[in-house]
């Protein structure tokens, strides 16, 4: 269905395309209006098979697993970090930030969107609050190490850990 849908919309937008160029004085508006309807349709067509897709039981509960194992990668890679951070240079904690988090991160925000669907708005709100926070004193962190500010490094790691700790509860709660 989706093959069908790419399909009729760039069938629809070539047409469309070729019959405003047909006249160079007027265009023939009835023509023009099947093609955006035969392209509104491949749009239709296009969601209809992406939502059933990403909809799907199987699709949930595998998305719904990658949020657990990212949120458990994501908490182990705090204590990790928690524990280098008395150790390193100021300068190299971003290095150790990128190497740490960005797949896992990547992976529970790709994923997210299942917790809305499986459980409700509200869960989804609840766990993105403290995950929201946590993100932005990581990124803290970061411009902190960038900028060699040892305190604010060691402070906001632990505001971040605590963040992450409070979504991984809440997750596991579900």
């Amino acid at each position: 269905m989706v093959i069908i849908g790419y399909l009729l919309f760039v069938v629809s937008f070539l047409a469309g395309a070729l019959v405003a160029v047909q006249d160079k004085t007027q265009v023939n508006w009835w023509y023009f209006g099947g093609c955006v309807a035969v392209g509104a349709l491949g749009v239709v067509l296009i969601r209809l098979a992406h939502r059933d897709r990403h909809h799907s039981d199987e699709a949930l509960a595998g998305n719904f697993q990658s949020v657990r194992e990212a949120i458990e990668k994501i908490v182990a890679n705090m204590k990790t970090l928690g524990a280098e951070v008395l150790t390193l240079s100021p300068y190299e904690v971003h290095e150790r930030i990128d190497d740490l988090f960005a797949r896992d991160i990547e992976t529970f925000v790709e994923a997210r969107k299942s917790i809305a669907r499986k459980y409700s708005l509200q869960v989804y709100s609840e766990v993105m609050n403290h995950f929201a926070a946590a993100e932005r004193y990581l990124n803290r962190v970061w411009s902190a190490s960038v900028d060699g500010y040892i305190d604010e490094v060691r402070d906001y790691t632990q505001k971040a850990s605590d963040q992450f700790e409070e979504t991984r509860r809440i997750i596991e709660g579900l």
